[in-house]
């Protein structure tokens, strides 16, 4: 069976997340080996980024999503895949290299990246609420399912509606996915 081919160049944080990426997919990647980026690292990426094109693609605990924030800084119209903590979690150890490939294939399936200059009618706290994505018992699960659906990855509130807005998710296409859920 072809391996689907990813024409962007993943940014990663290790070579076992590049095996686990090239299991699931045929793609190039870029390791930045932690949150020391060397110059020449940010050299490559800078090069991707203009030319074909940069998914950024950390593991998500806070030393991913650092990395993840320093590469955005410098590259603000890369794409995002976000994987959900639970399937890269195995024996304790948070990484893409824990997760199955079909779960790397949809995570970049569902890559996003900024949409214009935001919505016209953006996103704020009381749709939140109205949808119960907070000021519940059971909000907090209710955003990683949501955001596991929408590709957004699992984040506070904030970072949240942040992430709605930014990626141009509309509030008929959360909405849709809260009924599928």
């Amino acid at each position: 069976m072809d391996k689907k081919s990813i024409k962007e160049i993943i940014v990663v944080e290790g070579r076992d997340d590049t095996a686990a990426i090239r299991a699931a997919v045929d793609a190039v990647t870029i390791e930045t080996h932690g949150f020391g980026i060397r110059p020449q690292t940010w050299d490559v990426i800078a090069k991707a980024y203009e030319t074909v094109g940069i998914i950024v693609f950390t593991d998500p605990d806070h030393a991913g999503e650092q990395i993840r924030r320093r590469v955005l800084e410098k590259f603000p119209n890369a794409k995002e895949a976000f994987l959900d903590r639970e399937l890269a979690t195995k024996d304790g150890d948070i990484g893409i290299e824990n997760a199955a490939p079909q779960s790397i294939i949809d995570a970049l399936e569902k890559a996003h990246c900024i949409q214009g200059d935001g919505a016209a009618d953006p996103i704020g706290p009381l749709d939140m609420d109205r949808w119960g994505l907070t000021g519940r018992d059971d909000s907090k699960a209710r955003r990683i399912a949501l955001g596991n659906e929408l590709g957004i990855g699992f984040c506070n509130a904030k970072t949240f509606i942040s992430r709605l807005n930014k990626f141009g998710i509309t509030r008929e296409m959360v909405e849709s996915k809260l009924e599928e859920l």
